[in-house]
């Protein structure tokens, strides 16, 4: 079904635009609402905010909706927030508009998952993910230095009016190549929640939370990481972002094979490389060449570590999988907010701008017991099952063992 993951991926792609579009223009909607970088810099965590409630809620109000359905319509639902972004007269409708836009990002995210592993051989489950996931790092790379130049040269809200145009697309291709994919007999809210109460569903979020909050302690200070210590340019600097969204589509495509192979030790090495490079960055940073090589690195590995976490939680909550999918990217901005108020601590205190990556590594390390943890409870227990097949004519789902 590579037309189906298409149509995925491309959803993911204009959420990661819109994501982190945002923050190269904050000068521009600063200038362009009348206030201060730092309060228009409030429109950023309005979309995470969104992102955190909008996961939980959204699937659970809409847990006996099918999937195809529900997948447009949350698509419907990104496209208005990002067009309400382009048109917001002030700074307070502004700030609404992101909220709304938020919404539907981490439930995208998680029941595409879910669709996405349906739609291929079960064996093959974690790479039709990861084919998903592909957008978000491809944005990255195209996506967002596009939309901050477009946002440059026109003006902020033409990059909010290319996204809108994006979700479109992404609306168009989904209820043209997606299967209708029809819910199981026991789904519901009740059914979702009491999945969500599993304690390996509990760790994995946790995980997820801690362990990528090291990277994000990190992203969120790269530049003037990159500006005050490795000698680039300001004009410079976007291409050097590049190099991230680079290593994050390099470490998607290795993690998809790898996690149907063996879930838990790719999380596990995942943990480790990253918290080994956010050293090695540490004492690399001051070095042009050196400093290039650890961020794509670090991109790569932070990658990797997202396609095992997602099928974790798929795989622990068994015929429920919808809502631990999608919490789990509430749980990545959480994540985003917490490994930056961290590592804006260290800087404060007089630590240096290099520091950040000392504490993304302790991160990563707590990730990494976390992790072990739910490994050495789950040891013993027969083989999880994610369910990835759905009978057209029953709606019966079919529960298939994945490894470990």
């Amino acid at each position: 079904m590579p037309l189906a993951l298409l149509a995925l991926a491309v959803v993911a792609f204009g959420i990661g635009t819109t994501e982190f579009a945002t923050m190269g223009l904050l000068p521009q909607i600063a200038d362009g609402i009348g206030v201060s970088v730092p309060q228009a810099g409030n429109v950023v965590s309005a979309y995470a905010l969104g992102v955190v409630v909008g996961a939980p809620l959204l699937t659970g109000i809409c847990a006996r909706v099918p999937h195809k359905r529900l997948l447009l319509l949350l698509t419907g639902l990104f496209v208005i927030g990002n067009t309400a972004s382009a048109v917001a007269p002030g700074f307070g409708t502004l700030f609404a508009a992101r909220f709304l836009a938020g919404l539907p990002h981490g439930a995208l995210f998680g029941v595409g998952a879910v669709v996405a592993s349906r739609l291929v051989a079960p064996d093959r489950a974690a790479r039709a993910v990861s084919k998903m996931f592909l957008g978000l790092t491809i944005a990255n790379i195209v996506g967002v230095p596009a939309a901050t130049a477009l946002g440059q040269q026109l003006g902020w809200r033409s990059a909010y009016g290319a996204v809108a145009v994006i979700g479109l697309v992404a609306l168009a291709a989904l209820a043209a190549f997606v299967p209708n994919q029809p819910r199981g007999e026991q789904s519901g809210v009740r059914h979702e929640l009491r999945a969500m109460g599993n304690k390996q569903v509990v760790i994995g979020l946790a995980t997820a939370v801690v362990g990528f909050g090291g990277f994000f302690a990190v992203y969120s200070y790269l530049v003037p990481m990159l500006t005050h210590l490795t000698g680039v340019s300001d004009s410079s600097v976007t291409w050097v972002l590049a190099l991230y969204g680079v290593g994050m589509t390099l470490g998607t495509l290795v993690a998809g094979p790898l996690t149907d192979r063996a879930l838990r030790p790719t999380m596990y090495w995942g943990l480790v490389l990253l918290a080994a490079a956010l050293v090695t960055f540490y004492y690399a940073v001051h070095s042009t060449v050196p400093a290039l090589v650890m961020i794509t690195f670090i991109g790569a590995m932070g990658s990797l570590i997202t396609t095992p976490i997602q099928m974790l939680l798929m795989a622990k909550a068994k015929d429920a999988p919808t809502m631990a999918a999608a919490s789990n990217h509430s749980a990545f901005n959480l994540a985003n907010a917490g490994g930056a108020w961290l590592g804006g601590l260290v800087i404060s205190a007089g630590w240096g701008w290099a520091s950040p990556n000392l504490v993304g590594a302790a991160l990563a390390l707590a990730g990494l017991g976390l992790a072990f943890t739910g490994g050495v409870m789950d040891r013993g227990r027969r083989p999880s099952e994610v369910i990835t097949q759905a009978s057209p004519v029953t709606g019966q789902e079919t529960p298939v063992r994945t490894a470990d």
